[in-house]
């Protein structure tokens, strides 16, 4: 019987790790869900260094990521004015909802 508990008991701890891992393009929140990421609205974010990068805010958390040419693969950048650096631009924070907005 011991040894039936073991062989069953070291199955499942086998079987546990064969779980698929979830999507990461679905937004897991459950107070604030907007669904895929793509259904959101993106912005741009210049880094300090002229980069752009695509922004997305939806009150809990925000997503960024570097903005490609499609052509070349390589990285948008351009050279920006000194006052110019950390600016966002577009409706980013778009997928915010009144049940928890983002305040800044």
């Amino acid at each position: 019987m011991t040894k039936a508990l073991i062989l069953a008991a070291a199955g499942a701890l086998a079987l546990a790790g064969c779980s698929n891992n979830p999507d990461k393009d679905n937004d897991r929140q459950t107070v604030d869900r907007q669904g895929a990421l793509a259904n959101m609205q993106a912005g741009i974010w210049y880094s300090p260094q002229g980069c752009q990068y695509w922004i997305i805010d939806d009150g809990v958390e925000g997503y960024l990521t570097p903005r490609y040419n499609p052509q070349t693969g390589k990285p948008v950048c351009v050279t920006v004015p000194s006052d110019f650096p950390g600016l966002a631009t577009g409706n980013f924070k778009g997928g915010a909802t009144s049940v928890i907005g983002d305040p800044i």
